[in-house]
């Protein structure tokens, strides 16, 4: 990684382990909701366990918030990491409805196709000490961002290889997928092992960390935490209604697409993710990380919503994929913005308080998107998630409009 030499040791540790665990957490995005359906489980039970994984996320979020500090980001890091690796060997080895949730509950497995879990709070935090020029922080989070996205979307690739082991092996569907939950605890491993190299550095100064808490944030960081936490809760809870697993399952159910159909499809929307990120970043240093955000995130809304009415298979790969072109380019804007407007002791209870109204908010969604198809229709979630979005968009402008990082001033 010669060509991020503004970027320090820790900062390439960090990218490498974003890299292995998103490539993971592609190929599961994909088959899990299938997965579960093959075995049995109708839309409401799907729901449950997929919403089981994401409260998983509140919860180790709020954890991350409260104790990273005092006892230390690297340890955090490597537990969270092993319950990841725990979780895979779980979904491996049994069908117990029980044991699933359970498993859903204590790993990190994740099912939006985008990274949501505690992982990302403290690496968002670490992440701005990790370069050597302010002005790079946008770029940092551009480039974490895109490393995950094309790994996402290597990973996606993969959920192609069931099909693939069905023909040359003579195995059931259901058996062909369970190679997959493997090498997810492979890669958990290989994270483990990563996290183990981190530096003394990406701690905050003891003296700090000891004293910290979330009641020792400024007053004016409080109020800025406090309305993001809100409308992100808004935004995630939208989001819930079409996370990557309900959209594979929406274009598996109403299209009969296989799984290798569906990998090329979100191996591609992930390309196209990636590369908003860097767009993102230059689009952000011209009109500002608030503009870039809300400006591009409404057009993709209106697509989501017209994806519910798609006709044919091929106009709703088409629509897809253009959303999926506009739809992340907040992310790395949101995230070096939540960082730049509090003060650093306070960025770990800043990313992992918004990130958990995200996780909350997002957990409820799944369930709901369940009890919709079969009261609705296939198509309903994403109208109501594209409709929500757009509310979210709005109140993000009016309420950030003017309050800006110290580099845009």
């Amino acid at each position: 990684m010669a060509f991020l030499d503004w970027v320090s040791r820790d900062g390439k540790l960090l990218l490498t382990a974003r890299i292995v665990r998103t490539f993971s957490y592609g190929f599961l995005s994909i088959v899990l909701a299938i997965y579960l359906k093959l075995i049995g489980f109708d839309e409401i039970l799907i729901g449950i366990v997929l919403t089981a994984t994401l409260a998983n996320s509140v919860i180790f979020n709020l954890f991350a918030s409260f104790y990273a500090d005092r006892f230390g980001r690297k340890k955090i890091l490597i537990i969270y990491a092993v319950l990841m690796a725990i979780s895979g060997t779980i979904f491996l080895l049994t069908n117990n409805y029980a044991a699933l949730i359970a498993s859903a509950l204590i790993g990190t497995i994740n099912v939006t196709g985008t990274e949501v879990g505690a992982f990302l709070s403290i690496e968002q935090a670490i992440l701005p000490q990790t370069v050597k020029d302010i002005k790079k922080r946008n770029t940092i989070f551009a480039v974490y961002n895109m490393a995950g996205t094309f790994a996402m979307s290597a990973g996606v690739l993969l959920s192609g290889l069931p099909q693939f082991i069905q023909k040359t092996y003579g195995l059931n569907q259901i058996e062909s997928i369970r190679f997959l939950f493997l090498f997810y605890s492979i890669c958990a491993a290989i994270v483990v092992g990563i996290y183990f190299f981190l530096s003394k550095k990406i701690e905050l100064e003891v003296r700090d960390a000891k004293t910290r808490s979330v009641r020792s944030i400024s007053q004016k960081s409080k109020g800025i935490i406090a309305k993001l936490s809100s409308l992100f809760a808004v935004d995630s809870f939208a989001g819930g209604f079409v996370i990557q697993s309900i959209v594979s399952f929406w274009f598996f159910s109403k299209f009969g697409a296989d799984l290798t159909t569906l990998s090329y499809i979100f191996s591609i929307a992930g390309v196209l993710t990636a590369f908003s990120f860097l767009v993102a970043t230059k689009i952000a240093y011209k009109i500002g990380l608030i503009n870039t955000m809300v400006f591009t995130h409404i057009p993709s809304n209106i697509l989501l919503i017209l994806l519910a009415f798609a006709p044919t298979f091929p106009i709703a790969i088409g629509i897809y994929l253009a959303r999926m072109g506009l739809s992340q380019m907040d992310v790395p804007t949101r995230q070096s913005y939540i960082v730049s407007v509090v003060n650093e002791d306070e960025r770990i209870a800043a990313t992992g308080i918004t990130n958990t109204s995200r996780n909350i908010a997002q957990a409820a969604s799944p369930s709901l998107a369940g009890v919709i198809i079969q009261s609705l229709s296939l198509s309903a979630p994403f109208v109501v998630g594209g409709l929500l979005k757009i509310v979210y968009d709005i109140g993000v402008y009016v309420n950030f409009r003017k309050i800006k990082p110290p580099d845009e001033k």
